[in-house]
């Protein structure tokens, strides 16, 4: 009994610190646009609509960030129409990135000076200014609050960040999804999602995209000081960063996994839709869109989306070989054999008329030979390969570890001087050459003596060994290998190398309608078949790469043949599912629509769940495979309701743990009993089916 009494006495205490810190957390948005400039499309502020954003979002806290502009008077009447905290800020065009710089509401004064500066340095598309003239211009950046583009684009730069990190407070992302992943990352800046909205005359849709934070009373200090803190910065007001509001009427979803229950024509597509239109960067799986409808149709499909995949894969493959055919494209065998052979006549020639030669044949420089100029190539890549260590941002703190940046730039120093000294003698060798070409080309016309010509001996040779390597490496292209294979959910994914067959089949990699059967004769001997298509007009010089080897790309079942039509939607389902981890958002439509329940479970479940712990996903469903196996992060239950002769489409939603869905209305609903209506037709004939399974089990 002292024990009950110690907490009951301590229970409203408890009560008062969780009203407490409830009441702590504000919303704020702290980045919107009023006024149209040249980075934005054109507008018609509407100071009414904001009002209405900020009363029906209930909003703490706004900050007006124009793009490099600030306009007090419009600040000041903003200030007298809005009920809640207004901001003077800016959005500054800084170097190739994006700053919200935000300040008190005081000395508004001296704030427009320093804004005007910006906009004197701003006035066309990209124009920008740079971190020097940021702390020119505003002197102790510790005195505002400083928000830059972090995951969203014109995001800032990393070195721009990294010179501002003191005096950063925060990191603008644009998704959810980015939020949380940034919030579980200590090494990353805390992150705060806001609107980013224009207020036009006609505006419908407001936007859902604030932060909560936990900051007491609403000043610039305060608000620097939670933000010291990740765990006082959150999406949602009662649950964390788990939940985010998605619609306008409070309707949230969570983080992870979502499921959406209802009867048919209760509004469930038409809830995927609209987060379809609201969110960005969504990847959207509809009802049926991978079913397999028309045989002949469907396998067109999914051979194209093969073939698409086949030739992004075969150029990365081939990339070095195309490297090699380049540099051996443009050395003619046949015209080195006649420069070799036009030397060894003029030199026999030559030798033979010795006796006979004149005054002019017997000159110097009548057979003088060239001075070769060569390349700095090697030199010139050294240079550019030092040059990017030293400016190198991303992996600077490992550079600076085991080379001196200014070591690195002395040796830079004197490799462009040895440059400078190498391209200036080749200078004078080819005004050399020049001068000795037209002494050559004078005494020539003074004699009948025959004139040696000209033939660079070692580049011939350098070339013919050029060939023979290139006749090597082709050689290994052809030979028969499997070069890629990944296994993926009982499907594999098998890319192998051969040697063509025939013309038929360069031709159809080719895509033209140019036959190949004449050069394919010296398809076995590289060079001489590299001859042969650079001989031929009609043929594309810059996609010889692709007729050397045939690239085969397979998707295999899990015994090792090819997939059949149902194995084909299967396989289709998970790649997208897949391909979703590129998006902010994946949405999917019954998948239960298309496929085997078993499918299902094993793979497409573990799939959305793994999925779930990086991105909200949102699964609509009847089946109980999906929607009570999969376990859900959140539930949202479409209903049709008929109020005073009226259709009413309302939607409930709460936890799988809840013992009632709540509408943003306030109404509430079983979940135990949708939840059996939705997946099971109900508790009796749930309980039917469990009895018939005992008695065939039994």
């Amino acid at each position: 009994m002292p024990q009950l009494r110690m907490i009951e006495a301590f229970q409203p205490n408890w009560l008062f610190f969780f009203v407490f810190k409830e009441r702590r957390l504000k919303k704020i948005d702290l980045h919107m646009h009023t006024i149209s400039t040249i980075s934005d499309s054109h507008f018609e502020f509407s100071l009414e609509k904001l009002k209405e954003y900020v009363e029906l979002a209930e909003i703490d806290a706004i900050a007006i960030t124009n793009h490099d502009i600030f306009d007090l008077a419009q600040f000041n009447e903003i200030c007298e129409a809005i009920n809640c905290v207004v901001f003077p800020g800016i959005e500054i065009n800084l170097d190739v990135g994006h700053l919200l710089l935000i300040s008190e509401n005081h000395d508004l004064e001296e704030f427009q000076l320093k804004t005007n500066e910006v906009a004197k340095k701003v006035i066309a598309i990209g124009d920008s200014i740079n971190v020097d003239d940021l702390m020119r211009i505003f002197g102790n950046l510790n005195n505002y609050l400083l928000i830059p583009h972090y995951e969203k684009k014109p995001s800032l730069h990393a070195e721009t960040i990294k010179r501002l990190k003191d005096v950063i407070s925060a990191g603008e992302v644009d998704s959810p999804k980015k939020f949380v992943r940034m919030s579980k990352d200590e090494t990353e800046l805390i992150p705060v999602i806001f609107s980013d909205m224009r207020f036009y005359v006609g505006m419908t849709k407001f936007p859902t995209r604030q932060t909560y934070i936990d900051c007491g009373d609403i000043s610039l200090k305060s608000l620097k000081f939670a933000l010291r803190d990740r765990s006082k910065v959150s999406l949602s007001k009662l649950d964390g960063n788990s939940i985010f509001q998605v619609f306008e009427d409070g309707q949230c979803l969570s983080t992870g996994l979502n499921v959406i229950l209802g009867a048919r024509s209760s509004g469930k597509t038409e809830t995927l839709t609209q987060i379809n239109n609201i969110c960005e960067n969504v990847k959207y799986i509809p009802q049926f869109s991978l079913v397999q409808r028309d045989d002949t149709n469907y396998e067109k499909e999914f051979n194209a989306d093969v073939t698409r995949k086949k030739s992004i894969f075969s150029d990365k493959h081939l990339a070095p070989f195309k490297t090699v055919l380049d540099d051996v494209l443009s050395i003619d065998t046949e015209i080195n054999k006649r420069r070799v052979a036009d030397y060894l006549d003029t030199l026999m020639k030559s030798a033979e008329e010795a006796q006979k030669f004149d005054s002019f044949s017997r000159a110097s420089l009548f057979n003088e030979t060239l001075f070769d100029l060569g390349e700095h190539t090697s030199l010139t890549e050294l240079v550019g390969s030092v040059r990017q260590m030293i400016e190198n941002i991303e992996f600077r703190d490992i550079i600076d570890k085991y080379i001196d940046t200014d070591a690195l730039k002395a040796l830079a120093c004197e490799l462009i001087v040895i440059l400078w000294s190498k391209a200036y003698e080749r200078k004078k060798k080819s005004l050399v050459n020049d001068i000795i070409r037209e002494a050559k080309s004078k005494l020539q016309l003074k004699t009948s003596a025959t004139q040696i010509k000209d033939v660079d001996l070692y580049r011939v040779m350098f070339e013919h060994k050029k060939l023979l390597k290139f006749n090597e490496i082709a050689k290994l292209l052809q030979e028969e290998k499997i070069i890629y294979q990944e296994s993926f959910q009982g499907f594999k994914v098998v890319c192998k190398q051969r040697a063509f067959q025939g013309a038929g089949e360069i031709k159809n990699v080719s895509g033209q309608k140019v036959a190949f059967s004449d050069v394919f004769r010296d398809y076995a001997h590289p060079a001489k078949y590299l001859s042969s298509l650079k001989a031929n007009e009609a043929f594309t010089p810059s996609e010889f790469y692709k007729y050397f080897a045939c690239i085969e790309y397979e998707i295999l079942n899990k015994d090792g043949f090819k997939v059949s039509g149902g194995e084909r939607s299967e396989f289709r389902l998970l790649q997208e599912i897949k391909d979703a981890q590129n998006f902010d958002f994946l949405l999917i439509d019954e998948p239960e629509s298309s496929f085997d329940n078993l499918f299902l479970k094993s793979e497409v479940n573990q799939m959305l769940k793994e999925i779930s712990k990086s991105m909200p996903v949102v699964i609509v469903t009847h089946n109980s495979v999906v929607g009570a196996s999969i376990r859900a992060d959140y539930i949202i239950y479409t209903a049709k309701e008929f109020e005073e002769k009226k259709i009413i489409y309302r939607r409930y939603s709460g936890h799988p743990s809840s013992k009632e869905l709540i509408s943003t209305d306030g109404k509430k609903i079983n979940n135990f009993k949708v939840t059996m209506d939705s997946l099971e037709a109900g508790e009796s004939a749930y309980m039917e089916r469990n009895a018939g399974y005992e008695n065939i089990k039994n």
